[in-house]
């Protein structure tokens, strides 16, 4: 049967009248109640917020005689009011349909309701009407929403109805679940442990000297603006209080022409001048050019051979070849063979640099912060000073959540993979409702932790993408408990109780694991948990409760209801809770419900 249809979308009942024309009957009440067999039905939505409905309906003859039409508008609603209409049932007297027929034949006449004509069995003086279809539930929860049949002889519209008769209630357990209260993030709580905090950095000042000399001279060629380079480089270093220069180490280089034996000392004398040249013009303590050293490299005929076939020049490959027949040999051998090579002088004069790279390589190590108060006090100024390891032991020394957030932006702009900080930081977001903020920071991760996978699932239970949620809990379930028992929540909001319940039942003392176990009619499994539970919150109370109802144990069930009562959601949701239906008539219900005294306790009224 389709009956997903709104509320306003019925043809009216007065078509009915319409078609009948003054062929008619008259419409005289007949008041008499209409009943269920064998009761009223308690039904819980599937997966799909599917509910199937299969009950009887005991009408009396009174009702419908041979001559008229009863008509069944399935209705659900709740305490707000009405929620859905459903697909009408027609139910004809034999007199009537055979009217129905001859107009048909004669006139041309449709009926509006062809297809949705039932036929009723006798019992006795009464007919037996058997009502089944697969309700699909308006989106949201319903526990407690009835549906309940209208009901209107011949469908004229103008006539005093038959009143109504109550079919189905339903029982939706889950829905006592807040998975987004409940969901269990993982907050990483870092462990601090000091660690050397080394940096190195490193350079090259192309500097000329006079021939064979190695004193520094500043006003020679770009001399001045190399060495600038070199201060501003290493100045920074030296005045801040934060850091320590560690190690600054000099090369000076051996220079092709001439003999190894003459320049490598005189590459090391000049990268010694450049040392001392540095150190006093930045004033160094006696402790501080304690770490400098020096060294040379020999330079060799290579840059040559670069300059040269940068040039274009053909003689090229024949410096090429030398330094490839005599590589095992060192400087003075490969040139004493190049200065044999007819382009020498013009190697000399074009190709031999005029001036000479000195390397330097230098450490600093970033101080330490070793106490709690410095630091909170170095962060207020220089978190640009800090590790990552530091920045989220400051984390953890901010109480007010606010500020717990700021830190971890911070951390993230210095180190914007840390798991660490997206993890938390996304979970604080979550706690203030952030969804899509914790969403976003999460993305910018280029990989996950089960951690971070758990908490980026719960972003989307936020935003009710179950689907994907579950795509992301799947995936971190074996090896993370808290992945495992989100994806148990959610299996149970898509009412995948089966699911659910294997997921959930290691949890052996959780409320959610009871709820589930009365969801798919555990009731001894929902016992033995909320008997190992200690918690009683209105809630626990709640479900204990349920427990109590099932068991038939009206003197725990009020025990334990009078405590949940004491939670208004919870008061109104018991007052149409289906389990605790046969109590409505117990003097200890009025005590706790006073509004329900004057009600009748029958489901059909």
């Amino acid at each position: 049967m389709n009956n997903k249809k709104l509320l306003s979308a019925y043809l009216p009942l007065a078509a009915a009248a319409a078609l009948l024309g003054a062929g008619a009957s008259s419409c005289a009440s007949r008041r008499a109640t209409v009943g269920v067999e064998p009761a009223v039905a308690v039904v819980s939505p599937d997966s799909l917020n599917r509910a199937v409905v299969d009950v009887r309906l005991r009408v009396p003859r009174s009702v419908l005689s041979r001559r008229s039409r009863l008509l069944l508008l399935p209705q659900l609603s709740d305490s707000t009011g009405p929620l859905w209409q459903y697909d009408p049932v027609a139910v004809d007297g034999t007199v009537y349909a055979k009217k129905l027929r001859r107009r048909a034949a004669l006139e041309g006449a449709s009926d509006p309701y062809t297809g949705r004509v039932e036929t009723a069995t006798r019992d006795g003086a009464d007919y037996l009407l058997h009502y089944t279809d697969t309700l699909v539930l308006p989106r949201g929860e319903h526990h407690g929403a009835r549906l309940t049949g209208h009901l209107t002889v011949d469908g004229c519209g103008n006539c005093e109805g038959e009143g109504s008769v109550l079919m189905a209630i339903v029982n939706d357990p889950v829905s006592l679940i807040e998975e987004k209260k409940e969901l269990r993030l993982n907050w990483i709580e870092p462990e601090f442990v000091i660690r050397p905090k080394v940096r190195e950095g490193r350079g090259v000042a192309r500097l000329q000297f006079v021939i064979n000399r190695y004193d520094i001279r500043p006003e020679m060629g770009r001399n001045r603006a190399e060495l600038d380079t070199m201060l501003a480089t290493l100045r920074p270093i030296v005045n801040d209080t934060l850091a320590e220069l560690t190690s600054v180490s000099i090369y000076g280089m051996a220079s092709a022409d001439g003999s190894l034996a003459f320049n490598t000392p005189l590459a090391r004398n000049r990268a010694r001048s450049a040392a001392r040249w540095l150190q006093e013009q930045l004033g160094l303590t006696p402790r501080q050019r304690s770490v400098f050293a020096i060294d040379s490299r020999p330079e060799g005929w290579e840059p040559v051979v670069k300059a040269m076939t940068a040039a274009g020049d053909a003689d090229s490959a024949a410096v090429r070849d030398v330094l490839t027949r005599y590589a095992d040999a060192n400087d003075d051998v490969q040139e004493r063979h190049i200065r044999r090579l007819p382009c020498w002088r013009r190697i000399a004069e074009r190709y031999l640099q005029k001036d000479r790279n000195v390397e330097y390589v230098y450490t600093y190590r970033i101080r330490s912060f070793t106490t709690d108060a410095e630091l909170l006090a170095m962060y207020e100024t220089r978190p640009d000073a800090f590790n990552e390891e530091e920045l989220l032991r400051v984390s953890t020394l901010k109480t007010d959540p606010a500020e717990k957030e700021q830190v971890y932006r911070t951390i993230l702009h210095y180190f914007p993979q840390s798991a660490v900080a997206a993890n938390n930081l996304a979970v604080l977001m979550l706690r203030r409702g952030a969804a899509d903020e914790a969403g976003q920071v999460l993305a910018s991760l280029e990989s996950y932790t089960p951690e971070a996978l758990n908490t980026l699932a719960a972003t989307y239970i936020y935003r009710d993408d179950y689907e994907r949620a579950v795509e992301l809990l799947e995936s971190a379930a074996d090896t993370l408990p808290q992945a495992r028992y989100n994806l148990g929540l959610v299996r149970a909001k898509q009412r995948r109780l089966a699911e659910a319940w294997e997921l959930l039942r290691p949890y052996d003392a959780d409320l959610n694991t009871a709820i589930v176990a009365l969801s798919t009619g555990r009731t001894a499994e929902a016992a033995a948990v909320m008997n190992r539970r200690t918690e009683s919150a209105p809630r626990d109370e709640y479900v204990r409760a349920l427990v109590a109802a099932r068991r038939e144990r009206a003197d725990e069930l009020f025990a334990h209801l009078g405590h949940a009562a004491a939670d208004a959601a919870l008061a109104r949701r018991a007052r149409i809770e289906t389990d605790f239906m046969p109590y409505r008539a117990d003097a200890r219900w009025t005590a706790l419900f006073p509004e329900d005294k004057n009600e009748t306790t029958t489901r059909n009224d």
